[in-house]
């Protein structure tokens, strides 16, 4: 296994980034104060498919997952699946709830705060797959440190999906997409690139929908790239 680099999200001790930004609606801090604990993700102990669905079923988790549209579209496609989502931000959170009730997604549990904190609490092998889709950048060099793309989350990913399992990354930002695949080009022990033709990082797999943040990229002239690895 590839070893922790100095300054790795996974040895920090605290969560970079803003929490909250707009006043939530009425409806939505009712969300917050009554689904939310309904479903969130428990502080200690094993996270697996049998703590949260009461059976073994597929495990997905889902690294800061915006408005929830991805998270929630595929909870919707895979119902006998289970969704875990961890998001920081408190508007973010609240959207992903209203998809959660209007959509009536019983297979989702949501964890407010920071995602590696959840992640080590899966047993190792354990997931089906693991989304980082559109991640902070943190363009500068001298914040690289704090991007979740970096040796030490890479070498968690692995350990916590099955053999055969994927890890799907997405950015839009030229930075963060040299970043991310020279940091994937160490862990080949680890992972193999599921893009094996030309161009095809650019194109939705089947299942994948695209972000209200890959959207938004594209109106700004950016292009959304999509990366597919699978555990070996």
């Amino acid at each position: 296994m590839t070893a922790h680099k100095e300054g790795d999200p996974t040895t920090l001790n605290r969560l970079y980034g803003r929490s909250s930004s707009h006043k939530l609606r009425q409806g939505q801090q009712e969300l917050i104060d009554k689904l939310l604990p309904a479903i969130s993700v428990p502080e200690e102990g094993e996270i697996t498919s049998a703590v949260l669905f009461g059976d073994d079923r597929p495990l997905h988790f889902e690294i800061g997952f915006g408005g929830g549209e991805h998270l929630a579209h595929r909870a919707d496609l895979l119902p006998d699946h289970g969704f875990i989502g961890c998001e920081p931000f408190l508007n973010g959170v609240a959207q992903a709830l209203t998809h959660i009730r209007d959509e009536r997604l019983a297979n989702v549990r949501i964890w407010m705060g920071d995602a590696l904190d959840v992640l080590r609490q899966v047993p190792d092998g354990a997931l089906t797959m693991l989304y980082l889709l559109h991640p902070d950048p943190w363009p500068k060099a001298r914040h690289a440190k704090r991007r979740m793309m970096n040796d030490g989350p890479v070498d968690l990913f692995a350990a916590k999906l099955k053999p055969g399992g994927e890890f799907r990354v997405a950015t839009d930002d030229p930075t963060y997409l040299d970043w991310l695949l020279m940091i994937m080009a160490r862990h080949t022990d680890q992972f193999e690139w599921v893009n094996n033709k030309p161009g095809q990082w650019l194109d939705y797999p089947s299942g994948w929908i695209e972000t209200r943040y890959a959207a938004k990229a594209r109106r700004q002239g950016r292009t959304p790239h999509q990366f597919r690895y699978r555990r070996v």
